[in-house]
């Protein structure tokens, strides 16, 4: 197991939720070579760690749009490429009920 792949069990489930559908996309839509795909998903795992140790809303973290969010986070990463509607639907299906069901950080004190 990578390491993205154990920081995103310790994600509260919505932030982790959220982070499955975006690397979910990232992996069948968006060309990278190696190098570049594993610190796509290392960056990912920062961000999504961060905001759910900030308590940042995950509609902060990719907006309205999580399409236009993830399209932008990955030209950081990628050489293009054609995304279908059907991808990018789905993406913004599962962020938004993702983001519909987050309660907040989760309180882990006695």
């Amino acid at each position: 197991m990578s390491d993205a792949e154990k920081t995103g069990q310790e994600l509260p489930e919505s932030y982790r939720t959220a982070a499955e559908a975006i690397e979910r996309y990232l992996m069948h839509f968006v060309p990278t070579d190696g190098d570049s795909n594993a610190a796509m998903l290392e960056d990912l795992a920062d961000l999504f760690e961060q905001a759910a140790a900030d308590g940042t809303p995950i509609r902060d973290v990719v907006g309205e749009d999580p399409v236009r969010f993830v399209d932008a986070f990955a030209r950081n990463y990628s050489e293009g490429g054609y995304v279908p509607a059907r991808a990018r639907k789905q993406l913004t299906d599962d962020t938004g009920r993702a983001a519909g069901n987050e309660t907040g950080p989760e309180d882990t004190t006695v």
